[in-house]
Formats: structure tokens, C-alpha cells, sequence
């Protein structure tokens, strides 16, 4: 396992530690891909097997280090399961920490109170449930530990939860668990919204929250943090994914290490093309990104999506033959990968530097380029343009149509887009053939 640089409490000098425990949160046990079999050469298999790979890095790290507890802050799960598999694989790994002697505590969060066969789900002693109806409080008097909790009742909260959780027992380390977006976190939904000010007043030693998918530390005394989930599941959730193994000494100071349990990492790939002068150049950009990933991966998959930007002299050639260009990115990223790198999209998005862009041509290729100037600034002609494109829709064969809703070619931003690759193909093919003015 792989971890950050660790951050302490702002309580004191670390004494002698007492024990650890993990915070852990959003597994989404088995998550559906999101149609990410629409990609050529997706290791589907692999990514679907990915979210069980990470449950087990996770009960392997809590029995090599002999943690005192595990604390998973919410959705174990992704909605209804498409088979009852999905939650024995999880009491599988249940046993294994009992069989290790390492007990579980866990909440619902809103995908598990939307799930009606988790709550038919016979778990192992070991593993502790905490009620939805009001916030209960667990005291594992072996560590002299208080761990307060609430589940969700339903998929939908959206009243503050913690502000019913009680005051910290006195002479004990409390600990908060709670599933949250706190004050809002941009693509999730707002539940159980809270704030760091409401949940210090609590007095507890650490608070460990569930449903932000990213990892966030919200307060540093006392620590109040998001794990983030364990697996990235789309593109969205990109970087290193895991829990947090917190250890805490004899004056209730803690350390977090940051622990990644990830199998297989989704990135982005930024390239500046700007000094570029050639497609090649470009691609001896995006090969030194590329390896830059691979290598922070340490022997994970990758799925990367690599997006070129910039004003540079390669504009014309890369938004001329785009396809090009894609398929020979695709191609370099098997080579710099070992075949463990996949190419989720390409984006090319970039433009002609500012002392050439206004360089006029002569002759046809200059009336060209001015009547698709006056195209795409002129929005009754693009209105036009994208009925004659609806017209020819409307006459393909129904197997061509499938598809066809998603280019978008009655959204004029998309039309000015087409356009401007529309553009450098032809001056690209035209100057080709009869050489520059």
C-alpha cells in the first residue's frame, strides 16, 4: 500500500500510540460501468471486478496492520443489486476480519437506504449497524472509544443529522461518523448538509464522513475529513483512491496516512501544445505526460483522457485528419503503457497562435475560408445549416440513425465547432494538393 505525507492534530506532540482504526467510505460494491462499453478496447472486465479488488486491498490492510476497528461511513453498495452475490462477497470479507478479530462499524448512507435487499442482509457478528431512526452510541471500552453514528432512513435526507448526535463522552475518544455532503459538494447530492462549526461544537476527536467521493480534509483540529471512496468508478473520479489509517496516542493525538487501494486509476492527461510545430511534436508531448502517469500509478491500469490544448503552428495538421491524430495517441499509449494504459477520449482542442490566425488566403480557398466565417457568426445561416442537416437525418436508414440524437447538431456551439474542424480539413486538403499561395 501506498500513502501520502501524513497529518497530525494540532493538539500536542505525539505520545505513544494506543491504537489505529481505518476510515474508510463509498464503496459502491459491483457499480455498473455507465455504458463504458461503448469504448473500443475498454478493459471492461477488469473495471467491473475493479470495486471488489479495492474491498479486499481494504480488509487485507486492517489485518496486516491489526487495527483495532474499521469504520465504513456509508454506501456499501450502488442502489439494488443485480444479484444477491453482490452483497455475500461483502459478508465474505466481513469474515475475514472477524476471523482476525477486527469489528466493523458502519452507517447507511443514501444508496444503501435505496437498496431494499440490504436490509434482508444477515451480516456477521462482528459487523455493527447503526440505526436510522435517531444517532446511537457505541462505547468499545477496549480502547475507551465512542463511536456515534446514524444511518439513513431513506435515499433522500436532507435534514442537518448531526445536529441530534450527542455531546463527546468525557475521557473517551469520540468519534463522529456521519454520511454528508457537509455544505455542499459540486456532483453530489445535498444530504445531511452540515458544517464544520456544527460539528466541532460536538467536542468529538475525529469525524469521519461518507459521500463526497473526493478526499478532503474539512478540519485539521479535530480532524474532520472525506476518505473519498476506494475505487474510482468513471472519469469523473480520477487520481488515487483509498481510506485513512488513523492512529491515535495516549493524549488522543492522531496521525492519518492517506492508504490507496485502488486496482485500477482513471486521469486526466493535459498536454500544452503551444510551442508544438508539427503532429509529431504534439505527440512527444502527450508521451512524456503519459509516462509521467504511468510510472505515479505503480503497476495500476490505467484510463486516461487526454485533452490537447493550446495555440500552436500544428493546429492546421491536428484539426485537419482529428482521427488521425486520435488513433496515433491510442497507438502510443499501448507503447508507453505495456498494454496497461487505455485511452477513455482524446480532445484536441486547440487554435491557431495569434499571429497567423489572421493571416488571409487568396484566391478560392480565401473565399472558402470567409464564407465559413460568415457561417458560423451569423445565426440564422447556422439555423439553416442545421435544418439541412435534420433533413438528411430524417432520410438515413433507421441503423444510422441510432446515434445521431447525441452529435447535436441543432445546438449551434456544435455546428460552429464542426465548422471550424470543417475548415482546416479543407484548407488542409486543398493547400496539399495545390501548395501554399
Amino acid at each position: 500500500m501506498h500513502w501520502q505525507t501524513s497529518v497530525r492534530s494540532l493538539r500536542g506532540i505525539q505520545s505513544e500510540p494506543m491504537f489505529k482504526f481505518i476510515h474508510a467510505a463509498d464503496i459502491h460494491l459491483d457499480s455498473p460501468l455507465r455504458g463504458l462499453e461503448r469504448y473500443e478496447g475498454a478493459p471492461v472486465d477488469a473495471i467491473r471486478q475493479a470495486t471488489r479488488r479495492a474491498l479486499e486491498n481494504l480488509v487485507r490492510l486492517a489485518i496486516q496492520n491489526q487495527v483495532a476497528f474499521v469504520l465504513l461511513a456509508g454506501d456499501l453498495y450502488d442502489g439494488d443489486w443485480k444479484e444477491f452475490r453482490t452483497g455475500l462477497f461483502f459478508v465474505s470479507q466481513m469474515v475475514k476480519l472477524r476471523e482476525a478479530g477486527i469489528p466493523v462499524y458502519l452507517i447507511a448512507g443514501n444508496h444503501d437506504a435505496a437498496n431494499k435487499m440490504t436490509r434482508r442482509l444477515p451480516l456477521p457478528e462482528n459487523v455493527s449497524v447503526f440505526p436510522p431512526d435517531e444517532p446511537k452510541t457505541l462505547v468499545l471500552p477496549d480502547c475507551d472509544v465512542a463511536i456515534h453514528g446514524q444511518s439513513f432512513a431513506r435515499a433522500s435526507v436532507l435534514e442537518n443529522l448531526s445536529q441530534n448526535y450527542p455531546a463527546a463522552d468525557s475521557g473517551l475518544f469520540n468519534i463522529g461518523l456521519l454520511h454528508t455532503a457537509a455544505t455542499g459538494r459540486e456532483g453530489h447530492e445535498p444530504y445531511a448538509p452540515c458544517t464544520v462549526e456544527g460539528l466541532r461544537a460536538k467536542h468529538y476527536d475525529y469525524w469521519a464522513l461518507g459521500h463526497v467521493h473526493k478526499q478532503e480534509v474539512l478540519c485539521d483540529d479535530p480532524p474532520i475529513l472525506f476518505s473519498g471512496n476506494i475505487q474510482g468508478r468513471h472519469i469523473r473520479e480520477t487520481g488515487p483512491k483509498g481510506c485513512v489509517m488513523v492512529t491515535v496516542d495516549d493524549r488522543h493525538a492522531t496521525e492519518l496516512q492517506w492508504q490507496w487501494l485502488d486496482v485500477f486509476r482513471w486521469e486526466y492527461c493535459r498536454v500544452d501544445a503551444s510551442s508544438a510545430t508539427t503532429g509529431d511534436d504534439m505527440l512527444d508531448r502527450v508521451r512524456q505526460r503519459l509516462s509521467h502517469l504511468v510510472a505515479a500509478a505503480d503497476g495500476r491500469s490505467l484510463a486516461v483522457r487526454v485533452e490537447v490544448a493550446g495555440s500552436c503552428r500544428a493546429h492546421r495538421a491536428l484539426a485537419a485528419e482529428p482521427n488521425r491524430w486520435t488513433n496515433e495517441i491510442r497507438a502510443l499509449a499501448q507503447d508507453v503503457g505495456g498494454g496497461e494504459l487505455w485511452i477513455e477520449k482524446v480532445q484536441l482542442r486547440t487554435a491557431l497562435p495569434a499571429d497567423t490566425a489572421g493571416q488571409s488566403l487568396d484566391g478560392p480557398i480565401g473565399e472558402l475560408v470567409q464564407r465559413i466565417a460568415e457561417l458560423k457568426t451569423d445565426p440564422q445561416d447556422l439555423a439553416n445549416l442545421g435544418g439541412e442537416f435534420s433533413d438528411l437525418l430524417e432520410k438515413l436508414p433507421p441503423e444510422l440513425k441510432e446515434g445521431s440524437e447525441s452529435l447535436g447538431l441543432e445546438r449551434p456551439e456544435k455546428l460552429r465547432e464542426m465548422l471550424d474542424q470543417v475548415e482546416q480539413m479543407l484548407i488542409h486538403q486543398l493547400l496539399a494538393r495545390e501548395g501554399p499561395p
